[in-house]
């Protein structure tokens, strides 16, 4: 399902990735973190997708929360996992949002 009907304005991190080879770990450590993110102050929701490219989006209240969740311990060990092992190549966006739309069937 894809996250709706959040209140305007709130941010969104774009996090963008290429797996190496070495996934020994990744999938265990990806659940970990998309839960610990959940129990974070103002985090709003996440969609997440991959084929080649790897794109997750998280989605937060303010830029002080993102910015603590880059600070967590855990989610720090997790990126420098990420760094030496898991990815060849990422890319970290965040945005504000002020306008969006879409539909539902």
């Amino acid at each position: 399902m894809i996250v709706n009907n959040l209140q305007l304005p709130y941010y969104a991190v774009i996090f963008t990735t290429v797996v190496s080879e070495n996934l020994e770990d990744y999938e265990k450590t990806a659940r970990k973190m998309a839960t610990l993110a959940t129990q974070q102050k103002g985090f709003l929701g996440m969609d997440s997708a991959r084929n080649e490219i790897g794109i997750t989006v998280s989605y937060w209240k303010t830029l002080d929360d993102i910015t603590a969740w880059k600070n967590n311990a855990e989610h720090t060990l997790a990126r420098n996992l990420g760094r030496e092992k898991w990815y060849k190549n990422y890319q970290l966006r965040i945005c504000k949002v002020e306008r969006e739309y879409g539909f539902l069937k």
